[in-house]
């Protein structure tokens, strides 16, 4: 999916909810446990409910590679199912040696056919280019992440600057606003300006609202940019809004619930 059309799904559905399939088979509903394929199950009654309220889904790989094979079979049909109407990312932070990450690159975007892969940049630009060398593939770079860690070497000083303003700086003369994104984390919404300032033409994808408390308003007001430039994603908060055998109901209504926010930052 070009940066075009992810503009105009954007503002056709008033929205910029990605939601984050991170389905951990130990916690949907018990009844589905009995299907053949209970996580591509699980998925599939989720993307039903909530494919009108979103215009991303990102795939968390580690609760499926936990599974080994059927997890990547699940994993599989999942991207399958949700076809093309949605941006489609692979959360699996990868990132190592160039012919390495040329493998990488071609499970997901070849194999798997993701639209998007986050990738670690700690051991430079020629672990990183292998995946912006794909047309219309886009690479997600983790840039300040919401997690304690963060403090151990994001936030320490590097030259002039914080570590994550170097990777910031230094990964945008890799690729373009067209084929690289920045992760940045909801909760470092103090940071967004200055982000902003750095990368003002990106796209920016946020984890971290909705679990891990950050603020939808102040993340709006702080990093759109003129043609969104946000990716906000809610995982645990959307598909395990219940339980029971109306999941995929609530599973709507939160889903619902934040497109219906952003609408009115969008206005």
């Amino acid at each position: 999916m070009t940066r075009q059309q992810l503009v105009e799904e954007i503002r056709k559905k008033q929205s910029y909810l990605c939601v984050g399939l991170d389905t951990d088979i130990t916690k949907i509903p018990k009844h589905l446990l009995a299907a053949a394929d209970p996580v591509f199950e699980f998925n599939r009654m989720i993307i039903d409910a909530t494919k009108d309220y979103c215009v991303s889904y990102k795939i968390n790989t580690a609760f499926y590679e936990a599974l080994g094979r059927r997890g990547w079979d699940s994993m599989e049909k999942t991207v399958d199912y949700i076809g093309k109407s949605h941006f489609t990312i692979a959360d699996a932070k990868r990132g190592d040696i160039g012919n390495t990450s040329t493998q990488y690159a071609k499970a997901f975007f070849e194999t798997l056919n993701f639209d998007a892969i986050t990738v670690a940049p700690y051991m430079g630009s020629d672990s990183v280019k292998p995946f912006l060398e794909y047309k219309h593939k886009w690479t997600i770079l983790l840039g300040l992440t919401s997690n304690p860690g963060a403090q151990d070497f994001e936030l320490q000083p590097a030259g002039n600057g914080l570590l994550y303003e170097k990777v910031l700086t230094t990964a945008a003369q890799w690729g373009t606003p067209e084929n690289l994104m920045y992760v940045v984390g909801a909760t470092q919404a103090d940071s967004f300006t200055a982000i902003r300032s750095l990368t003002p033409d990106h796209f920016y994808l946020v984890p971290g609202v909705g679990a891990q408390g950050g603020s939808l308003k102040e993340i709006s007001a702080k990093a759109m940019n003129k043609d969104v430039g946000l990716l906000v994603n809610a995982s645990r908060a959307v598909i395990f809004a219940g339980n029971g055998e109306d999941f995929a109901e609530k599973a709507a209504e939160a889903a619902k619930t934040y497109a219906q926010e952003m609408a009115g930052y969008l206005k």
